[in-house]
């Protein structure tokens, strides 16, 4: 089972990314408790987006006030509608479904720029929430690509800037609605395919669009 496991995490890697390794900022230090009389702060309006596939329709909602880079990036692929035509390419059951790069044909899709690591930002990777995917070796190397928990992953978490792997994966959002449609891709028959040695749905599961809701 340990094995297993260890093959599992080895198998979250994106496709190889170039970018640029700087030391993290520390996690900010909790707010002060608010003075009598002062007034309460607004709350955060949270953000949401519908992604539509082939076996229907996941509801995310996203974290700017956590992951703001992480959400941005996210938001700017979505708005150039990079997302549409795209596949879940990787489905490990137990553990995660990953998509938003590979086209039908298992071909990547030319990306942005990466972006800077957030996983320091206290959320953890609990069933259902939705992370950036990122070239195991460069903790900075996320660009479109990203995954949903299928169980808490709490050992994706940030847990130091010392190498690669404690630095973890940033989530960025949660999927509120649709939960049993990411179960299906879960439980999707996988092998080898294309470019790709394993994990891999034998019958595609594409994304067909994916909408930022009004």
């Amino acid at each position: 089972m340990l094995k297993s496991a260890l093959v599992s995490l080895l198998l979250l890697v994106a496709a190889p990314f170039a970018a640029a390794q700087t030391p993290a900022k520390p996690p900010a230090k909790p707010a002060e408790p608010a003075k009598a009389g002062a007034a309460a702060a607004a709350p955060v309006a949270l953000q949401h987006v519908t992604i539509h596939t082939s076996l229907g329709d996941i509801t995310i909602e996203l974290y700017a006030d956590k992951a703001p880079k992480s959400v941005d990036n996210f938001l700017q692929y979505v708005r150039e509608d990079f997302y549409s035509g795209t596949v879940f390419e990787r489905v490990i059951p137990g553990f995660l479904v990953q998509g938003g790069r590979f086209n039908k044909e298992l071909q990547l899709k030319r990306a942005r720029a990466p972006i800077r690591n957030e996983a320091n930002n206290g959320l953890s990777n609990l069933k259902y929430t939705v992370s950036v995917a990122r070239n195991r070796d460069d903790p900075h190397s996320g660009t479109a690509e990203f995954f949903i928990n299928l169980v808490d992953n709490k050992r994706l978490d940030y847990s130091g800037d010392a190498n690669t792997l404690t630095w973890g994966y940033c989530v960025f959002g949660k999927v509120i609605k649709g939960q049993e449609v990411v179960d299906k891709i879960g439980a999707s028959p996988t092998g080898p395919q294309g470019p790709l040695q394993s994990d891999v749905p034998t019958t595609p599961i594409t994304i067909d669009k994916v909408e930022i809701a009004p």
